[in-house]
């Protein structure tokens, strides 16, 4: 059998990645995850692409060249795993640019490879498999189940330190059974967020409540701290709680509406595909809040609300699902709403931003504050925005017992 080679994962969601690296792994492939200081990676990357281009692709390619730059991997040996959602996103030529950057900087031997589901770069697509899908589909669910807990429970702990040890605990588990491919039905996915429930449950919290903030946006600057700067620490520290959406909205999302391009088939599949994922959502969401965490409706729910609030059409990135998730969270009491955008976007700009005031109005007492990571934007900049959002006086919901 040929030595494994390493697969470079650059971050993107710091929730799942732990989990899901699992469905990368083969016999041909080891996965490493990366991260790193942001400022250092932010200026790394800023030296070696255009300026016009947004901030995911100069923090991954900042990530990705400081990685191989350490002399820990051997470039004829590494791989680097790039995600493309093959729509107007830039993100989709990220492979191609990326590749004129490692080529100028000595590195041609690093391979790049794909993962999406449209057929781009075929030369350079990361085979999926049934046992990869499988385990994605775990790590998607148990990551979207493990996000909640944390970061509605964190903020109350009653011993600084016990959530986030006890979330590693729970990573140490499911990363057991996904290596070892247990634990993969439907079945037994739901029982494992069920008992992670009752032990997150089972943590003694401080009593009182805090300012909740639903943060919500594109992927990378929302479910990514190297893309928010670190963004949630950042509001638990002064004194909020953070509502962030899970990862399978996104997913039901991107089966909904980003198939088209291929044959009826594939689309019938792709339909079949959603069905099976939103029985097993709702199944999970079920058990969140039976335990007393508060979560966004099932998908399709979530997106016959957002009908008349959000433009439906637009499919572009994540396109009407940040707007959806903005209404989704107002309705859930979370009134205050802080959309994170990578400036330049121009879908998240038109999906998100264009929407702010629309929303507001049709949504009374809401709160919309948008804020753009770029590398010419200073922390104070950031931080001002963020203020305007935590500083408006707004009743605060009571938080379930």
């Amino acid at each position: 059998m040929a030595e494994r080679k390493t697969l470079l994962i650059p971050s993107l969601l710091d929730d799942w990645f732990p989990l899901l690296q699992y469905a990368f792994a083969s016999e041909r492939w080891e996965p490493v995850l990366l991260d790193g200081d942001w400022r250092q990676v932010e200026s790394l990357g800023v030296r070696h692409v255009h300026n016009d281009l947004c901030l995911p692709f100069v923090l991954i390619t900042g990530q990705v060249l400081a990685a191989l730059r350490s002399g820990r991997y051997a470039p004829d040996r590494t791989g680097v795993l790039i995600s493309q959602a093959g729509d107007a996103c830039r993100g989709s030529c990220l492979i191609r640019l990326l590749r004129k950057v490692l080529d100028r900087e000595g590195f041609s031997q690093v391979r790049l490879l794909s993962l999406n589901v449209r057929g781009i770069n075929q030369d350079a697509a990361l085979p999926v498999g049934p046992r990869m899908a499988l385990r994605a589909r775990a790590a998607l669910f148990w990551g979207d189940a493990l996000a909640a807990m944390v970061h509605q429970t964190r903020p109350y702990e009653a011993s600084p330190g016990a959530v986030d040890a006890l979330r590693q605990r729970w990573l140490d588990l499911l990363g057991c059974d996904l290596a070892q491919n247990r634990n993969l039905t439907g079945r037994a996915i739901l029982r494992r967020c069920r008992e992670m429930a009752a032990d997150f449950r089972r943590l003694p919290v401080k009593a009182g409540r805090r300012q909740v903030i639903a943060v919500t946006g594109d992927i990378y600057t929302k479910n990514c701290q190297m893309g928010n700067r670190d963004l949630i620490r950042w509001l638990e520290a002064h004194g909020c709680e953070a509502a962030v959406n899970g990862m399978s909205w996104y997913a039901l999302y991107y089966i909904d509406t980003h198939l088209d391009v291929w044959p009826w088939p594939v689309r019938l599949g792709g339909k079949l595909l959603g069905a099976w994922l939103e029985r097993l959502q709702r199944g999970m969401l079920a058990i969140l809040q039976e335990a007393g965490f508060t979560t966004l409706p099932p998908y399709r729910v979530l997106k016959a609300q957002a009908a008349g609030l959000a433009p439906m059409s637009c499919a572009l990135g994540a396109g009407w699902l940040m707007a959806a998730e903005m209404a989704g969270w107002i309705r859930a009491g979370r009134r205050k709403v802080l959309c994170c955008q990578s400036f330049g976007c121009l879908p998240g700009h038109i999906c998100a931003r264009g929407q702010y005031a629309a929303l507001m109005r049709r949504l009374p007492g809401s709160l919309i504050v948008g804020v753009d990571f770029d590398p010419s934007t200073g922390e104070g900049t950031i931080e001002s925005r963020i203020r305007m959002l935590l500083d408006e006086e707004l009743d605060l919901p009571p938080r379930p017992e």
